[in-house]
């Protein structure tokens, strides 16, 4: 995958925010900021997602184990692309 897991993200959400993918990524991106919870995530949720959207999980996965959540580059993604806010995800589940 040469493009940065949350750009990803971004891109499915703007695509569909309410779509299965959207609102699995979504939860995830949400669960891994909640080191203290345990990064609580119901894994058969993978299933809504195909196989391209399943890398995406699993490199978002691994940027929690490279403990690359909530650092700089996370936060500047998040930033960036507006879709994500400064602190949480903003919810595809939004109305504007």
């Amino acid at each position: 995958m040469t493009t940065h897991p949350l750009d990803a993200v971004i891109e499915i959400i703007e695509q569909g925010p309410h779509s299965a993918p959207a609102l699995t990524l979504y939860a995830l991106i949400s669960t891994l900021e909640f080191k203290s919870q345990g990064y609580l995530f119901k894994l058969d949720k993978l299933k809504d997602l195909n196989a391209e959207q399943r890398q995406i999980a699993y490199a978002l996965m691994e940027m929690m184990v490279d403990e690359q959540i909530d650092n700089e580059q996370w936060e500047a993604a998040k930033i960036q692309n507006g879709c994500l806010s400064s602190r949480r995800v903003s919810s595809p589940y939004q109305t504007r």
